[in-house]
């Protein structure tokens, strides 16, 4: 059965292509919807970019028919725009000037002619106030990764038997050497990810483990797990786990995806492998460290601002400076004897260029080439800016996208639609992309801080 889509302009602001989304159904877009994108087409950023798009398309579809009578899409479905509606009457507290309310007009009115008629809108609230009035209302589902108990963490544990554990560093194991158990204790196959983490662990002493990658392939030993980069050793088994990612050539592993809840060391051990990298080998394997950190206004000019760029953005970089400080001088009872001093030694890694710092929106339209490119809290990215993001990687550039999908500050992103999980979800199984997600007892910042990431 074919349904009726009323799309909310905000929609088409984070999706234009979202017009060639809903398969063979009926799309409508409210007058206000039009309205709102023309009063946006002028934005700078991204926002403003979106709408020109969404209004390019309806200019193709115009030039097909009439918009207002509807026009076929590629996809066997229909698009029009409603006129209409208007003399629909909303409950007292929903005032008519509102394009929220003027759109929902447009839903009530549908519902007695057409059905069934769904709102599709990002906005939470506006999903509420249609249940309110007993419209169908759901999200923009198309970029949407699983819901976060499913969603991929880059590793998984598995049994192998006592002979093949003790060869496993000489001899390579193959996925069906691997087996996990049901709560019967039934054997069964494990179903692996290229470029995902095993822990092996011996079936007749399950104590006994051992840690491993699947290449695609076989099962191998991890690369990296006895260095120590920038003088940091791994205190868990996910820091394992990353810095086996993080220490993978851009050759071999050109994008890293972290998750991970505060306190488990993802900005620190990030920025100790790329100081390794740069500082610590005889040939620097990169030509600098690119650190960039969005914040729910990703795209706001900030030419305003007084300094140049990396003075500008400085206030979104303290969490840096402040892992800075403990990897550039290691010594707990020491560190904080002469803060002119410490200072002095963070200042040279951005003036001799080996750190720097840059607004993501800069970013788009380049090529970035042999850079070590890392995007904390990248949470708070859309899809769309993920892709971006991921697309400007030049040759010799990685790309690692930090960040907790259960801390957004983007009010039309959640833990399903941000562009941190989108791109998880997406890169899976490529072999060109490491990925680790970091559990809750790995939180390494202090006791106070596991206690409270368990406990709150």
């Amino acid at each position: 059965m074919q349904k009726t889509y009323i799309l909310d302009t905000n929609v088409l602001i984070q999706a234009p292509y979202a017009l060639q989304s809903f398969e063979d159904n009926h799309l409508v877009l409210p007058l206000a919807v039009l309205e709102e994108l023309d009063g946006l087409k002028n934005a700078d950023g991204e926002k403003g970019a979106n709408a020109r798009q969404a209004i390019r398309y309806l200019e193709s579809f115009r030039a097909t028919g009439n918009l207002t009578e509807g026009v076929p899409l590629s996809n066997g479905g229909t698009l029009r725009l409603e006129v209409n509606c208007v003399d629909v009457r909303l409950p007292d507290g929903f005032p008519d000037y509102k394009n929220d309310n003027r759109v929902l007009k447009v839903c009530l009115g549908l519902q007695k002619k057409e059905s069934p008629v769904i709102l599709v809108t990002k906005d939470i609230v506006v999903r509420v106030k249609a249940q309110m009035l007993g419209i169908e209302a759901e999200d923009f589902t198309t970029e949407q990764a699983p819901v976060s108990g499913e969603q991929y963490t880059g590793r998984c544990e598995a049994f192998v038997t006592e002979k093949k554990f003790e060869d496993f560093k000489k001899k390579h194991l193959s996925p069906e050497d691997l087996y996990q158990t049901d709560q019967s204790g039934e054997k069964l196959p494990v179903i692996l990810t290229p470029n995902q983490f095993v822990i092996l662990k011996a079936d007749q002493s399950s104590r006994k483990t051992q840690l491993g990658r699947f290449d695609g392939k076989k099962i191998v030993p991890l690369l990296f797990q006895k260095k120590k980069p920038y003088g940091v050793s791994p205190r868990n088994v996910g820091q394992k786990f990353l810095q086996e990612a993080l220490m993978a050539s851009a050759q071999d592993a050109p994008l890293v995806i972290i998750k991970g809840m505060a306190g488990t060391a993802k900005t620190f051990y990030t920025l100790a492998v790329g100081l390794h990298a740069m500082m610590e080998q005889s040939e620097p394997a990169y030509r600098r460290i690119l650190f960039s950190r969005p914040n729910a206004q990703f795209d706001d000019n900030i030419g305003f601002l007084p300094g140049n760029e990396s003075e500008k953005i400085a206030p979104l970089l303290r969490p840096v400076i402040d892992n800075l400080e403990l990897l550039v001088d290691q010594n707990e009872n020491e560190r904080y004897a002469d803060e002119r001093s410490l200072s002095g030694k963070i200042e040279e890694l951005f003036c001799r260029g080996i750190i720097d710092a840059q607004a993501l929106n800069f970013i788009r339209g380049r090529s970035v080439t042999k850079t070590y490119l890392v995007v904390d809290e990248a949470q708070n990215l859309t899809p769309k800016q993920a892709k971006g993001i991921i697309t400007r990687a030049g040759m010799g550039t990685k790309i690692i996208l930090l960040g907790d999908p259960q801390q957004i500050d983007n009010p039309l992103l959640d833990e399903r639609t941000n562009g941190l999980s989108y791109a998880a979800e997406k890169m899976k199984g490529s072999p060109l992309c490491y990925q680790v997600t970091m559990s809750a007892e790995e939180c390494e910042r202090s006791p106070l801080a596991l206690d409270a990431v368990q406990r709150m």
